[in-house]
């Protein structure tokens, strides 16, 4: 039931869209279609049509006049560029937050109640003239009682009760969309707003916003690329957010850049070597990289703000990503097209073939391109919507990656039109595949885990010996899938003694193997252990085998 509110704002937001000329989105629901002659038979209709900006324009334009939540909602939605096309794509990122900023009593009321104490307890000094307005929050300069400069970031006052509000119209025109409108099965209009709630509601929380910029702070302590501001934790509150106050020039300001004396081709190319140490060392990237929320100090380091939004892989998603990056490098459609099969990005059943095929024909005409030319973002976004084809699943994680590399390759392209970022990419991508699969990556996550397999170590006897004891009394029972293995089950259980045989055996293979992963101890000399691992492992095998061939 559509409560009054509600259906008042729906008829705004109507207005809206018909004021822009959007009177066909309104149209295209089926609900409309007995009625949708009418328009056609209108003069104004057609006298207005020939005057319209384009489409994608008219979108624009009807969100910048719906508010800052829905100019939020459009610039989340120009980075879905599998469910948008590249002009709206185009046309949404250039939404940007023109929002009157709430009066400094307000915000210093608002800091007040936060702390329960007066403000002159907190700072020295507190501009009630804003720094900087946006849609979610303001921000103010201030200066500690020890004298550090800072900056305080606000909430705006009410901002969830709007947000949530309008978060529920949403859904209710989504809802609508997804039974009304023809287009809603390829743009998934429930999808899209599921996707904004969660980004929108992570940015009301300012404690998680620092807790973001602690982190990259901790991974790049020290660092030459780039710097990331302290948080003051006594000063910050869900809804006040205290943090160092830094001094550079913004990244788009390129001619005090050159007038500085940096290089922009160095500052293009570091750009994404942040970007990549981001995803594959830290596993912990900054996702709202555009270049309003990027300075640069005169010495050439980059400066980052704003950590409302961060992003982070698995590792099983790191190593499929770089797999994926260099196949690609190596044009190996046949690796790219396995690579997505064995994530599970695209179902199991795939046919290996037809999806290389549909690869191939969006890689080559790519790659026919000089390599200064060639977008990555593009080319990764290419390869999203061609896996879609193959019921490829929306990876939220992967999304954000992508919009995060086309900030950085757009950004990059500003300051260094000549950027090749593939042959700067390559290279880390090949670092840092060869460390985390080579021996040093082995040896890095057998020191990690080794807490753990001690742990579990001193309960393997135990458990052997609990195994043989039901294998021997006839009570094991193995439960399997696979036909393969429901096979070899059934040829196991065709002799008692064949049975205890292949438990033995396998038990045997088992003691080797921890025995070799484990390695010399204070007790045990390294030429024991070896040999003893290597004996078990060749006499596990032999029974194995032994048990096999009876059977």
């Amino acid at each position: 039931m559509i409560r009054p509110s509600e259906a008042l704002r729906l008829l705004h937001i109507n207005w809206v869209l018909l004021q822009n000329g959007l009177d066909e989105v309104i149209l295209a629901a089926h609900i409309f279609r007995p009625i949708r002659f009418l328009i056609y038979l209108s003069p104004l209709y057609w006298a207005r049509r020939n005057r319209l900006p384009p489409y994608p324009v008219r979108i624009r334009q009807a969100l910048e006049d719906l508010g800052p939540i829905f100019v939020k909602f459009g610039q989340i939605l120009s980075t879905r560029r599998d469910l948008v096309s590249a002009e709206i794509g185009d046309e949404l990122a250039k939404l940007q937050d023109k929002v009157q900023p709430f009066s400094g009593t307000q915000a210093r009321t608002l800091i007040e109640q936060a702390f329960r104490k007066p403000i002159t307890e907190l700072f020295d000094d507190f501009d009630e003239v804003p720094l900087a307005s946006a849609s979610i929050a303001q921000v103010h300069t201030a200066r500690l009682k020890n004298g550090k400069k800072v900056v305080v970031k606000v909430l705006r006052p009410g901002i969830e009760k709007i947000i949530r509000r309008d978060m529920g119209l949403l859904y209710l025109i989504a809802g609508l969309a997804n039974r009304y409108w023809h287009e809603a099965r390829r743009l998934r209009p429930l999808e899209v707003v599921d996707d904004y709630k969660k980004t929108i509601l992570d940015e009301l929380d300012l404690q998680r916003e620092a807790a973001n910029a602690s982190q990259l702070r901790r991974n790049w302590e020290g660092s030459r690329l780039l710097y990331v501001p302290e948080v003051y934790w006594d000063f910050t509150r869900r809804n006040v957010l205290v943090m160092e106050r830094i001094s550079g020039t913004p990244v788009g300001d390129i001619p005090a850049l050159k007038a500085q004396g940096i290089s922009m081709r160095q500052l293009g190319e570091q750009g994404v070597e942040i970007f990549f140490t981001q995803v594959f060392r830290d596993n912990f990237f900054h996702a709202d990289m555009h270049p309003g929320n990027i300075f640069v100090e005169p010495d050439g380091r980059y400066i980052a703000v704003d950590f409302g939004i961060v992003g982070s892989l698995t590792i099983n998603d790191q190593r499929y990503l770089a797999e994926n990056l260099l196949a690609f490098f190596n044009r190996d459609y046949n690796r790219v097209a396995e690579l997505h099969i064995e994530s599970g990005w695209v179902p199991k059943g795939t046919r290996v073939d037809e999806f290389e095929a549909a690869i191939r024909s969006v890689c080559e005409p790519i790659f026919n391109k000089p390599l200064s030319e060639i977008s990555f973002g593009h080319f990764l976004l290419s390869l999203f919507q061609t896996a879609r084809r193959f019921n490829m699943e929306i990876q939220p994680q992967l999304v954000l990656l992508q919009k995060t590399l086309l900030y950085i390759e757009g950004l990059g392209r500003q300051l260094y039109p000549e950027l090749d970022l593939w042959s700067t990419a390559k290279p880390f991508l090949e670092r840092w595949t060869t460390e985390q699969m080579g021996p040093g990556g082995f040896s890095k996550r057998l020191r990690k885990n080794l807490p753990r397999i001690t742990e579990y170590a001193a309960d393997v006897p135990l458990l052997m010996h609990k195994v043989l004891r039901d294998a021997s009394e006839g009570h094991l029972e193995l439960q399997v899938k696979s036909n393969q293995l429901e096979k070899l089950a059934s040829e196991l259980r065709s002799g008692h003694k064949n049975t205890v045989q292949a438990i033995s055996g396998g038990a045997m293979l088992i003691s080797g193997a921890l025995l070799l992963t484990l390695g010399p101890s204070l007790l045990l000399p390294a030429s024991v252990v070896i040999g003893s691992g290597v004996a078990l492992g060749v006499g596990g095998g032999l029974i194995l085998m032994r048990a096999w061939f009876r059977t």
